[in-house]
């Protein structure tokens, strides 16, 4: 891998994704470089032949995430809960779409499927999800990797509340360190496997 400094004996212990859980926004935000940063992360998952498995909306980054791993030929599984079908679908969906009762179970869905999980910009609601995958490796829920793509800075303030967390007793420096950050895409899923690969410390298949 030019430019990372990993031996091809280093690549085969990354720890290797099927299924990518995305969380993100049911709209597009008013910078173009979080659309950009979205397609840039299907195209990524897409060369990995990784799957993607996301909120099951049609609209905003939700929508570009979907439709760009989709064409790019991997798999796409949507999980929405039914109350959000009106809100959050708008014309066709791709991929198979699974609807649930709430959002509690929404989450379940998801997190079953998925090998890791990536935050990319979004409202309360990407952030809850984060929030709440952070909180399950903290409590050894599970040992998957979750990754945050802080495009244009824009989970800088979350970030500096969770250092403060840390500051303040309220948040251990082991927990603070589950989350993977990076600004880019392909960084960040690179970060995510080699992390991955180490803690397994061996082929890091799934």
């Amino acid at each position: 891998m030019e430019g990372t400094g990993l031996s091809s004996t280093s690549e085969q212990k990354l720890g290797r994704f099927k299924r990518v859980c995305v969380f993100c926004g049911s709209k597009a935000g008013y910078k173009s470089t979080y659309a950009e940063a979205t397609i840039e992360l299907g195209k990524i998952l897409v060369e990995k032949k990784i799957d993607l498995v996301y909120g099951g909306g049609s609209v905003g980054l939700m929508g570009l995430i979907s439709k760009t791993v989709f064409s790019g030929g991997s798999h796409v599984l949507g999980v929405i809960p039914k109350a959000l079908l009106p809100h959050e679908i708008s014309g066709e969906t791709v991929g198979q779409v699974k609807t649930v009762a709430d959002m509690h179970q929404r989450k379940s869905e998801m997190a079953k499927h998925a090998d890791a999980f990536v935050a990319l910009p979004g409202g309360y609601g990407t952030m809850e999800e984060l929030l709440e995958m952070i909180t399950w490796a903290q409590l050894g829920i599970h040992d998957k990797p979750v990754g945050l793509l802080n495009v244009d800075g824009y989970y800088d303030s979350l970030l500096a509340l969770f250092d403060k967390g840390v500051e303040e007793g309220f948040i251990d420096n082991s927990a603070r360190k589950i989350v993977v950050i990076a600004n880019m895409a392909d960084e960040l899923i690179k970060r995510m496997e080699v992390g991955r690969g180490e803690k397994e410390g061996v082929c890091g298949c799934p």
